[in-house]
């Protein structure tokens, strides 16, 4: 069989370079006929995620979510990151999914949204990452919402607005004519003191920490949404074709 590697920019030494990164050629052997032909990307980003669970989601927890059915918006803005050459620093995306019953029951449907500002190149780089191409099988949220959908509709272009703090647990995120969602603290009910908590996920295919908040979004289109004070979080995303970087 007759593997074909892509995006081999130089030979240095013994080494070649391929998108990013330099691989010895002892290495180049070894690969698998998929990591050979993948595309490298890595991105550093930071999501707002609302869905409809109450405020300590049981999908973080392997229990069914809290009215059987899940339903999220999430907003993305790339503060560094590559797709092969293309360079995704700044870019911002965002997805609207739903699905039945639990994630992992399937027969979900996607609206994947593009940054209106980014150029053909980007807007291919961020679909791919979003739906999951030129990643490891179920190695990233996006891999595995996408697996778990039987309709992902064609990306909107639009602009989107992205106004994040996960230290006070705020946020103000639109994707114009698509999907608005905001956040803020959870409350005491007694007290009405603001109330911090996290969740720790150190082996998780999204994040490894998260600011947990409550979360308020609509959408409309082909997947129309209304959430109303429910789970929310604030989370780094730092992850490449493999997975979650750690």
């Amino acid at each position: 069989m007759t593997v074909v590697i892509r995006e081999i920019i130089c030979i240095r030494g013994n080494q070649l370079k391929i998108g990013h990164d330099y691989y010895s050629l002892g290495s180049i052997l070894h690969l698998t006929p998929r990591e050979a032909i993948m595309v490298n990307w890595e991105i550093h980003a930071r999501e707002f995620g609302n869905c409809n669970c109450g405020y300590s989601c049981p999908c973080q927890f392997n229990e069914l979510p809290t009215h059987g059915s899940c339903e999220a918006v999430g907003f993305f803005r790339i503060d560094r990151g590559h797709f092969g050459e293309t360079q995704l620093d700044g870019m911002k995306m965002a997805m609207v999914v739903q699905w039945p019953g639990p994630v992992h029951g399937g027969k979900g449907v996607m609206q994947p949204v593009l940054d209106a500002d980014a150029d053909d190149a980007q807007k291919n780089a961020m679909l791919s990452i979003m739906t999951g191409k030129e990643t490891d099988e179920m190695a990233t949220v996006f891999a595995v919402y996408t697996a778990m959908c039987d309709t992902v509709h064609d990306p909107i272009s639009t602009e989107i607005i992205f106004e994040y703090d996960a230290e006070a647990r705020g946020a103000n995120c639109e994707a114009v004519g698509v999907a608005k969602g905001r956040g803020e603290p959870i409350l005491n009910p007694v007290t009405g003191q603001e109330h911090r908590v996290g969740i720790h996920l150190p082996n998780g295919f999204e994040y490894t920490l998260s600011e947990v908040g409550r979360g308020w979004s609509t959408s409309q289109g082909h997947v129309a949404l209304k959430l109303e004070d429910s789970y929310a979080h604030w989370v780094d995303i730092n992850m490449n074709q493999h997975g979650v970087i750690r």
